[in-house]
């Protein structure tokens, strides 16, 4: 599949992508990120809550799913074989695009670590909403490393989008689990507050890679940059498991974990499969749309997942959860309503 964006101009149409394929595709990621950003701590927290005791099992499972990428990537190739023949590329990614996704794997395992730390603290709307901070630092940094440019219904999104963090903080300590000491539970919140940070960081560096790149960015491209990232990210984390030991509390802990056995390798495997839809969708909208998109949908998501939090795990949920939806939507709905605008006078432009 060689549908290509690139940052230069002078390209030949063959190279360009597609506009209506290219909306596909961010729809398909887009769809992607929401699966894994609301199932990925949902399950992390269910380990947690029945038994799992392991921080490095959870980080670990975050990024272990990077072999899937590997069906997708043999479809791609197979298309382009059957286009090009013998001669068709088996490997896209070049060795100064390899070094940058290893090193930003090896900071996403760094991140898996603590986003796994305060999860095994905190309820997940607590988590959660920490976690919408993200947005913030994801468009300081994208202003810094990409020059994003932000328009007044950008900054609008952003504003709303973090009041709606702010109020859910309002009644955070309610949430507080009863068996927790307050060091507990500002250690989670801190290590929380790291991960968002830092992925802050990591979706405006990806973002980067691509504009630095010295080649056409494929989706081909995309996945095999992914599958590089999550790959480091896993051996930094299975580094932790094996200098802890942890690797053979999985037997003690599946025969204690209170829905059974079985279950407890289900839910490993719905970890690793739902957080790798995560990181695949979240560098997807990066390549079809921007690392600031990327944490808009992140945030904007944050009232489903508080809401699948109170239908499962029975967390409470205030009045400040449905301010924080309202608001949630009119910055997601502000941002894509500039965006439209933005499209319809660039159109404008050219048809003049």
């Amino acid at each position: 599949m060689e549908i290509s964006s690139s940052n230069n101009d002078g390209l030949s149409e063959e190279e360009k992508m597609n506009k209506a394929l290219k909306k596909t595709l961010l729809v398909f990621n887009g769809l992607l990120l929401g699966l894994g950003n609301c199932g990925g701590p949902l399950v992390m927290r269910l380990y947690f809550l029945k038994g799992g005791k392991s921080i490095w099992i959870s980080s670990f499972l975050e990024t272990a799913g990077w072999p899937l990428v590997l069906f997708p990537l043999f479809v791609s190739y197979m298309y382009r074989r059957g286009k090009e023949g013998a001669g068709a590329k088996v490997i896209h990614i070049t060795p100064r695009i390899f070094l940058a996704a290893a090193v930003l794997g090896v900071l996403t395992g760094v991140d898996d670590y603590l986003n796994s730390y305060g999860v095994s603290l905190l309820p997940v709307s607590t988590s959660s909403l920490i976690i919408a901070t993200q947005l913030a630092f994801t468009a300081g940094f994208a202003f810094i490393l990409v020059k994003q440019k932000f328009t007044p219904f950008t900054v609008n999104a952003i504003m709303l989008l973090s009041l709606g963090s702010v109020v859910l903080v309002i009644n955070t300590s309610s949430d507080r689990p009863a068996h927790e000491t307050n060091r507990q539970y500002f250690t989670g919140f801190f290590m929380t507050l790291a991960t968002s940070v830092l992925y802050g960081f990591v979706l405006p560096a990806v973002e980067l890679t691509y504009k630095k790149a010295k080649q056409t960015i494929t989706y081909t491209l995309v996945m095999e940059m992914q599958m590089v990232m999550s790959f480091f990210a896993t051996a930094f984390c299975a580094t932790g498991m094996l200098v802890s030991k942890e690797f053979s509390a999985i037997p003690r802990e599946a025969s204690e974990f209170t829905l059974g056995k079985e279950m407890y390798y289900v839910v490993l495997v719905a970890s690793a499969v739902l957080w790798q839809c995560f990181f695949m969708g979240a560098v997807g909208v990066v390549s079809c749309g921007s690392s600031l998109l990327s944490g808009i949908i992140i945030a904007t998501l944050l009232p489903l997942t508080e809401t699948l939090a109170v239908l499962f795990f029975h967390e409470k949920f205030h009045v400040e959860k449905g301010i924080a939806l309202v608001l949630s939507l009119w910055g997601f709905t502000s941002y894509f309503y500039g965006e439209l605008q933005g499209q319809k006078k660039s159109s404008q432009a050219t048809d003049a």
